[in-house]
């Protein structure tokens, strides 16, 4: 059994130790796992390295597209365990690309670690398998919207929605480019009833300077609508690079 992987800037697997940077465990110290492939295309996609391989003419704002020889690696997923626990933390954070995408495999890599809180990030449009979400802690979800440039019926599915509603696991996690894209995160909440202390809205931007500039007038709409505010902890440490 085998997971496929993003790659680093060595080439290897992308799994390191790093401050969590965003949502509702921001600043804590975490191992990452990064997973290759993803079934969206948004086009301010911050990690299209596992996605846009060359000949997919989805649009993407950066415009390059990647070798996907280069880009992934595949391991057997004891190996991927070891290296894990390698790390030393308690908590991991699985993350993509769109990581359900392989959870099949992902229930055989959990199994390997009993000792680890385990933490999600997904877009939403994919159901985790009973033998994955009983061993899941938290849920970071992150529906996409209308300036994602993906197409509403294959981002937001209304019973995933519902579903990520009714699970105290799962804390939706909405990217905000212009301030009316807050108009369409009330809609959805309106649907499908979240509970406001779970919604995060988080500025778009890969760079200190948009963050800063777009939080100034996001936080006054977290704070009107009673939604949190959620930074982007390891742009502002890190920089917009691999491995962080």
């Amino acid at each position: 059994m085998t997971l496929t992987l993003a790659t680093d800037d060595s080439g290897g697997p992308e799994v390191f130790a790093s401050l969590q940077g965003e949502g509702p465990s921001q600043g804590r110290p975490v191992a990452f796992m990064r997973l290759s492939r993803c079934n969206l295309a948004c086009r301010w996609c911050d990690t299209p390295y596992t996605w846009h391989f060359t000949g997919d003419n989805r649009p993407h704002r950066g415009g390059e597209t990647f070798d996907r020889k280069a880009n992934q690696v595949t391991l057997p997923v004891a190996e991927v365990a070891r290296r894990i626990l390698a790390l030393g933390q308690n908590r991991l954070v699985i993350t993509g690309g769109e990581p359900l995408l392989q959870r099949g495999k992902l229930a055989d890599l959990v199994a390997l670690l009993p000792d680890m809180a385990i933490e999600i990030e997904t877009n939403g449009t994919v159901e985790p398998p009973a033998r994955v979400d009983a061993l899941v802690h938290q849920y970071n979800v992150s529906p996409k919207l209308a300036h994602s440039g993906n197409p509403a019926d294959l981002a937001l599915v209304p019973r995933l929605l519902d579903r990520w509603a009714a699970d105290p696991r799962a804390f939706l996690k909405f990217v905000i480019g212009q301030p009316q894209d807050v108009a369409e995160v009330l809609a959805l909440a309106r649907t499908h009833s979240f509970d406001p202390a779970r919604v995060f809205l988080m500025a778009e931007g890969t760079d200190s300077d948009t963050l800063h500039s777009k939080e100034k007038w996001l936080a006054p709409l977290c704070l009107e609508h009673g939604f949190r505010l959620s930074d982007r902890l390891h742009i502002h440490l890190y920089g917009d690079t691999r491995g962080t």
